[in-house]
């Protein structure tokens, strides 16, 4: 089962859990997973149309992956949902 990484700023949600194995084979099932089980997590991660939000930027098995929700995952991926950091001078 695919281990998604849970990044910091999105462990309240989880109630601190930083890794959780969730079932699926695309980012779309890992996402909806994860917001079956972790109420409103999936509203952080994903925009109105249903994509990955233009903030987050999705990490599978260390490759950055840019297919959005369609992007496949395998049984032993490690997922990470990596926010932007903001912040700095121009």
């Amino acid at each position: 089962m695919p281990t998604v990484v849970i990044p910091a700023l999105l462990r309240k949600f989880t109630g601190g859990v930083e890794r959780v194995e969730v079932p699926g084979k695309s980012i779309r099932e890992l996402v909806r997973r994860l917001g079956e089980r972790f109420p409103g997590i999936d509203h952080q991660l994903l925009d109105e149309d249903g994509d990955i939000r233009a903030s987050i930027a999705v990490s599978i098995d260390g490759e950055i992956a840019t297919g959005g929700v369609l992007d496949t995952v395998g049984e032993n991926s490690e997922v990470h949902f990596i926010p932007a950091l903001g912040g700095g001078k121009v």
